[in-house]
């Protein structure tokens, strides 16, 4: 008797009905949700994309962990609990780091920057190489002068070239002191950075239009600092787990410090993305939630034509529960054959977007500035399930109370 309900209801969903428009109507209302299903899937996958080729950006500059100070801009790495840092075996690269703010000045051009310290072991920590352009060595300062690797928006900005000749003015407030309005340059700490021949592109404005890449050294001149840093960057051994190893590191720091993984680093940007993927899904629910409206049309046809059928149930013993469920097991197969069809066509197209590129982005091949010809995809499985129950939720909420109300209404007559 429990699987009677379902068993009528795979037999009218599958059977020839005495109107042609009833099974018209059936698979248009399939057809509907397997598209809306369709659109959740490739819409999330998308986002999914763009989320990770992001993270590919950032990886060539940000490391792998950063710590840094909770309170204040700068923290002194001679503290024990920094020394036992450097010694765990866990990490492969350690190296300090110093980023302020400054104005750099070339010629009749000036702009605010971000001046980024950094030791000679930057090379080991990230993946610099990959996003560096121009001709010349990664070499940030020698015994007589420090070297400058600018980003290429700021390049523009400054109107340097990759390549030049004058050095680069940089300008920072001295610390503790009060600007001197009758001789304002007397306030300003002043320095000179040399061209390596070499600019980066990151391709995220944040960097590209605002930093420049110096030794360590160099930044602590300008600045005024001894031994402070204004973080700590770590690259990790392979065959490590890293979310175990955060949290270690914190454990070993204490509250005072931060331990930021790439994607924390880049929170704003990442926030960002899963809101609008957030709102992107919450749009594409409520047009799956349209969508149902016509199975509901579908099963109120079905429960007219079947009046008949119901009244021989009834007359064999059957109440209304039961039949109610009958119509019930009716809209959630529809919803179900809907979702499967759904999903197995979105993740078809997705495969087909990854392999081939259908869906251009534009101005790919014709000098546009994009950083892919075609729309990236990443399925997650977890996607997968959350649309899968989305769409069994929403079917099973939205022919609930209309074939309660509706099999009282018709079938009470």
């Amino acid at each position: 008797m429990v699987n009677f309900p379902f068993y009528v209801a795979r037999r009218y969903l599958f059977s020839k009905k005495s109107h042609n428009a009833i099974n018209v109507i059936s698979a248009i209302s399939v057809c509907g949700v397997a598209l809306a299903t369709l659109a959740l899937v490739c819409t999330l996958s998308v986002f999914n994309g763009f989320r990770d080729l992001v993270a590919t950006f950032f990886t060539a500059f940000d490391p792998e962990l950063k710590i840094t100070a909770v309170e204040g801009k700068v923290f002194d790495v001679r503290q024990e609990c920094i020394a036992a840092l450097r010694r765990l075996p866990e990490v492969a690269v350690f190296s300090e780091s110093l980023e302020e703010n400054a104005m750099v000045r070339y010629k009749d051009r000036q702009t605010m920057a971000v001046i980024k310290g950094v030791e000679d072991n930057f090379e080991e920590l990230t993946a610099i190489d990959s996003i560096l352009f121009g001709r010349g060595q990664f070499v940030l300062h020698d015994e007589v002068a420090d070297y400058v690797v600018p980003g290429i928006e700021l390049v523009s900005i400054l109107g340097t070239g990759i390549k030049f000749l004058d050095p680069l003015e940089v300008y920072a407030p001295k610390r503790g002191v009060k600007v001197n309005m009758t001789n304002p340059a007397s306030s300003f700490q002043f320095a000179r950075l040399y061209s390596s021949g070499l600019v980066f592109a990151v391709n995220q404005q944040k960097y590209d239009s605002s930093y420049i890449l110096t030794s360590l050294s160099f930044a602590r001149r300008l600045f005024q600092y001894d031994t402070e840093v204004s973080s700590v960057e770590l690259k990790l051994k392979p065959d490590v787990d890293a979310d175990r190893v955060k949290a270690k590191i914190q454990t070993l720091l204490g509250p005072a410090f931060r331990v930021s993984d790439r994607y924390e680093q880049q929170v704003d940007t990442f926030r960002i993305m899963e809101i609008e993927k957030l709102i992107s899904y919450l749009f594409l629910t409520f047009i799956l939630m349209i969508a149902c409206f016509n199975v509901i049309g579908s099963l109120s046809m079905l429960i007219i034509d079947k009046r008949a059928d119901v009244m021989t149930l009834r007359n064999l013993g059957a109440d209304d529960q039961l039949i109610i469920r009958i119509f019930l097991f009716e809209g959630c197969m529809i919803s179900l054959m809907g979702a499967f069809i759904g999903v197995v066509l979105g993740l078809v197209l997705c495969f087909v977007q990854q392999e081939f590129g259908l869906l251009s982005l534009g101005g790919g091949h014709s000098g546009g500035h994009f950083v892919v010809d075609a729309y990236p995809v990443s399925v997650h499985a977890w996607d997968v399930v959350l649309i899968f129950v989305t769409v069994l939720v929403v079917g099973f909420l939205s022919v609930w109370y209309p074939v309660r109300y509706l099999s009282r209404r018709i079938l009470d007559r």
